[in-house]
């Protein structure tokens, strides 16, 4: 087992020789500084276990060393001072320090410190390492046999909780063991819903809650009379991306529901959104409304018209009644301006509001190297969105909606996945652009790569004409020309795209919550 190294900074340092040499005999590795710039040095250069910071210092303080540490570090800071002033202990505690020790220290009191703090990380790694190796092999038998989709959704969900787990913890061994295991599930995945897919668009006792059933089974019976609702849909939203969020939103609601829903297939905005606002298929609307509805080779918006589908359906289903608003937020002023003018949503029974920054991230992925960098895997996808949250007017908005009483509903329209194996298709010149799926005439593909839909009004979806198709990625796969084919494969690889199948894209969270 690797020493732990220590770092002990302290303007005295000469006087704790003592407590060095007792550590040193102890098996640790001492490093020491005298000063709080020094110290930001040595741990730009160098990887430390712990540190041991002294709160009075010449020149920059120990709290401010302190605040410097964690801007780009994430080491455990044990605080030592002689001043037991109220003050000092509550900074230094909101600084979240590991520890905190009055001085004069003895050598059992560092000694019992390190333990503490690094014991129990280290057991609880281990514990967190176990527990994912015995769930492992149970996901491992349930995926030889799943027959419904609620056995489908405990898997997904157990899946992205040891991801979230596992990135709390220095356990990369074992998250290229959980990727293994998720690559060979959306395997499994894909060929039940190549099986079954047209089944659930057909209605009866095992047809799941599909993107066009949303509003009818999960929102309009849920809806208050009293009391404003808020309907919040961040596009492109993943199940795990929702995880990573809900902390910081349950210090506001509590959760009434949390459950789940099906995207439609294509798992694209055009298909999934327009179908849950307008609570029809893409067939259906494309009959319904043939002046709005556009296929995938023409020009224009594609969710131009969510409000007028929306009003349709609330129409269709007897809540026309329903004082009824709908905003699209695609920049943070817009957000900002919805916030300022947030008393007068109150004067709404159903407020719905659309959030475009999650695939505005994705998309940027594509296109900008800085946003590869930081969206480099699954972790900082979800770090990052973290990040933004937590400082934009959505949260402001949930705040506020919280603040009023008002019943909250939260979900997404489709989620997002990871690629990396490209896969050949040739199209002509109307063929759609999407690298998740293709639409178009005279398609050639590699049959083992795609679900293939050859009549499409079968699935309930448009068809141009007599010869048009669909055809569906599977797993982390994305569709490529010949054409300048290496160009390509090179540009969209570690992308995140949608349209296809697989459990990031279809299987959906919906939330339902009340103010606390």
């Amino acid at each position: 087992m690797e020493k732990v190294k220590i770092l002990w900074v302290d303007d005295e340092i000469e006087l704790l020789k003592p407590h060095i040499l007792f550590l040193e005999r102890k098996g640790y590795v001492l490093s020491t500084a005298n000063n709080g710039e020094d110290a930001l040095d040595m741990i730009d250069s160098e990887v430390y276990d712990i540190i041991f910071l002294d709160e009075n210092m010449p020149g920059i303080s120990g709290l401010e060393t302190l605040n410097l540490i964690y801007e780009n570090h994430n080491i455990p800071v044990v605080m030592i001072t002689k001043s037991e002033e109220e003050y000092i202990m509550e900074e230094a505690l909101g600084s979240k320090i590991s520890d905190y020790l009055i001085k004069p220290v003895n050598p059992h009191q560092i000694l019992l410190s390190l333990k503490k703090n690094l014991d129990t990380k280290r057991l609880v790694n281990q514990k967190v390492t176990s527990d994912y190796q015995k769930e492992f092999r149970e996901i491992s038998m349930a995926l030889l046999d799943v027959r419904s989709l609620k056995q489908w959704v405990e898997i997904y969900q157990k899946l992205v909780h040891w991801e979230v787990e596992l990135d709390k913890i220095d356990a990369s061994g074992m998250l290229e063991i959980l990727e293994i295991q998720k690559n060979e599930a959306n395997s499994q995945f894909f060929k039940y819903v190549k099986s079954h897919y047209k089944s659930w668009l057909k209605d009866g006792d095992e047809t799941p809650t599909l993107s066009h059933t949303l509003m009818k089974k999960k929102v309009f019976p849920n809806l208050l009379n009293n009391k404003p609702n808020f309907f919040l849909l961040i596009d492109n939203l993943r199940y795990d991306q929702w995880k990573i969020l809900q902390p910081i939103i349950e210090e506001w609601f509590t959760i009434d529901e949390e459950s789940t829903f099906f995207s439609i297939l294509p798992t694209a905005t055009q298909y999934s959104r327009n179908s849950i606002f307008s609570g029809l298929t893409p067939l259906e609307i494309s009959k319904r409304f043939p002046n709005l509805w556009k296929n995938d080779h023409e020009e224009g918006g594609k969710n131009l018209y969510e409000k007028e589908f929306l009003e349709d359906q609330l129409q269709r289903l007897g809540v026309g009644k329903t004082k009824m608003v709908y905003h699209k937020v695609v920049k943070q002023q817009y957000g900002e301006k919805l916030l300022q003018q947030f008393n007068n949503l109150l004067q709404n029974d159903l407020n719905v509001i659309v959030y475009n920054f999650v695939d505005m991230l994705s998309h940027s992925k594509t296109d900008m190297d800085m946003i590869r960098e930081l969206a480099g895997n699954d972790k900082s996808y979800r770090d990052l969105t973290k990040t933004w949250f937590k400082n934009s007017s959505l949260l402001e908005m949930l705040k506020k909606i919280a603040v009023s009483g008002s019943r909250l509903f939260l979900t997404t329209d489709h989620g997002t996945i990871n690629v990396g194996v490209p896969s050949k298709v040739i199209g002509d010149k109307e063929t759609s652009a999407n690298l998740r799926y293709k639409s178009g005439r005279r398609l050639q593909y590699q049959d083992k790569d795609v679900m293939v839909m050859k009549n499409p009004e079968e699935y309930f979806l448009p068809a141009v004409n007599l010869t048009s198709s669909y055809i569906f990625a599977k797993e982390n796969l994305y569709l490529t020309y010949p054409n300048n084919y290496n160009h390509f494969v090179k540009y969209f690889r570690d992308t995140y795209q949608h349209g296809g199948i697989s459990m990031e894209e279809m299987i959906c969270p919906f939330i339902r919550l009340s103010p606390r």
